[in-house]
């Protein structure tokens, strides 16, 4: 059986490197088994026979994408395994212990066991040990440990430890995504030959100056201090303890005594400020309306979970359940070539979603809230019914159905039935915005802007005349709107 052993070779100095390592080495490097995944290393510099060993340092330079790197890496390591056979083990060296940070042994495991590979591991002294003493840190208090080509998810308030930070290209990569989690002046901690007499430096620096300098090199790990939970203000997840802390007893009088029905005003009213920053472009705004909107939706969860019903994590777990689910085109098997290919499938699947609550009855237009705007609701319920076939073959049976609805309109006699024609007139118009790609509720709400703006420039153009609008004729009126329609 083919087989790979992954030996550590400690955080630097030579007399890290273990016993077992030591001798399995000797042993490899007489018979030409020893693959080294970097040379740039003190051990490797040490010793001058392991330092002859080849590398696989070139992968560092010439890989077209960070990510690609360890893929090119494991790759490589597996290929030489194949050429000894059975001839021999492969001994694949490289820094620190095998089993802490080193993010090819992952990669390693998972092809080994598809090729059925043999691999072990030899540990080593870790890099945590003597960069935690470096810094003066502790690594039993929830240190998590990444790679610097390989980050993952962030958690600001817990202490991080980035190793393989070995030049300033990805110094500035990971610098990017820490800053998406820290303030820019956080103090983070630049640790060079942790562990190496008479080479090992530590440096401190503001998060943003981390790629300023000519200070990094393949020995060089980040440490980043925590930050203290309500400094953490980029996460979600500190909103939602900032809202908790509002409720408890000890918290805030009027954030306490909320319920579900008194936000609900609240609600609406945000969502509906959200849009009009979305309507006037103005994407400032939009930051901040969405984060009072985001607001509501914690506080809602919050009330939730205090009645036991349901949590923020709850909400955020349906959702994010809901969307893999609904998009197998993207997270499973399936395929879909358009944007109409996509929203057929998701009815499909809302629809074998009830018949698995055993909901089959339930109509798919009732998951359109009836409390939205008239004219939203009439485009969304028509979308829902379009997507099952349900409308005109083209636009031209929409425009003769607008032509009969307003004939109908023309003709009503009573007061209920003009209301009940216009109605009908309106919902066809509504099908005929969706069919010209128009909202129709953007559409009145922009026409309803544009006629405020020229009624402002007709009482505008009144008032330089010393009059009011009420002081008009018709025909007077007339030549202030045309006037009002050709302003810039």
């Amino acid at each position: 059986m083919t087989s790979i052993v992954v030996v550590g070779l400690g955080p630097g100095a030579l007399a890290h490197l273990t016993s077992q390592a030591r001798e399995l080495l000797e042993t490899a490097l007489r018979e030409g088994r020893v693959l080294l995944r970097t040379r740039v290393h003190p051990t490797v510099e040490a010793w001058p026979a392991l330092a002859a060993a080849p590398s696989l340092d070139h992968h560092y330079e010439q890989a077209a994408a960070f990510e690609q790197v360890y893929e090119c890496i494991t790759a490589d390591v597996i290929a030489a395994a194949e050429r000894l056979g059975e001839a021999g083990e492969l001994v694949y060296a490289v820094p620190g212990n095998p089993a802490v940070g080193e993010a090819t042994v992952a990669r390693l495991r998972r092809v080994a066991s598809e090729r059925g590979m043999r691999l072990w591991l030899v540990p080593g002294l870790s890099f945590i040990d003597v960069v935690a003493a470096a810094v003066g840190g502790d690594a039993g208090e929830g240190v998590r440990v990444a790679d610097a080509l390989a980050l993952g998810r962030i958690d600001p308030t817990v202490p991080l430890l980035v190793c393989q930070v070995y030049s300033r290209r990805v110094a500035s990569q990971v610098k990017l995504a820490l800053a998406e989690h820290y303030p820019d002046e956080h103090e983070v901690l630049l640790v060079r030959a942790a562990g190496v007499p008479g080479r090992e430096e530590v440096r401190r620096l503001a998060l943003f100056e981390l790629d300023r300098g000519d200070w990094v090199d393949h020995l060089t790990s980040l440490w980043v201090p925590p930050l203290a939970p309500l400094q953490a203000v980029r996460e979600p997840q500190t909103l939602v303890e900032i809202m908790a802390r509002l409720r408890a007893p000890d918290g805030c009088p009027w954030d306490r005594e909320q319920t579900h029905q008194s936000l609900r005003k609240y609600l609406l009213e945000e969502t509906y400020e959200a849009l009009s920053a979305l309507d006037a472009g103005d994407l400032a705004a939009l930051e901040e309306e969405l984060g009072d909107l985001l607001l509501q939706i914690v506080f809602h969860a919050q009330v939730a979970d205090e009645e036991g019903y349901f949590s923020f994590g709850d909400v955020v777990a349906g959702i994010a359940s809901k969307m893999i689910r609904r998009h197998p085109h993207v997270f499973g098997e399936a395929t879909a070539r358009d944007a109409e290919t996509v929203l057929r499938n998701w009815e499909a699947l809302k629809r074998a979603e009830r018949e698995q609550k055993s909901q089959p009855e339930r109509s798919m237009l009732e998951g359109v809230p009836a409390a939205m705007p008239a004219l939203a609701y009439a485009q969304a319920i028509q979308a829902r019914a379009a997507r099952v076939g349900f409308d005109w073959p083209d636009i031209t049976g929409v425009l003769e159905k607008v032509a009969e609805e307003a004939r109908e309109v023309a003709m009503a006699r009573s007061q209920e039935e003009r209301a009940e024609e216009f109605g009908d007139l309106l919902f066809v118009l509504v099908r005929l915005a969706d069919r010209l790609g128009v909202d129709a509720e953007d559409a009145l709400r922009a026409a309803s802007a544009k006629f405020r703006a020229r009624f402002a420039r007709m009482e505008a153009a009144a008032r330089m005349q010393g009059k009011t609008l009420e002081t008009y004729d018709a025909a007077g009126l007339d030549a202030l709107w045309n006037a009002a329609k050709h302003e810039a």
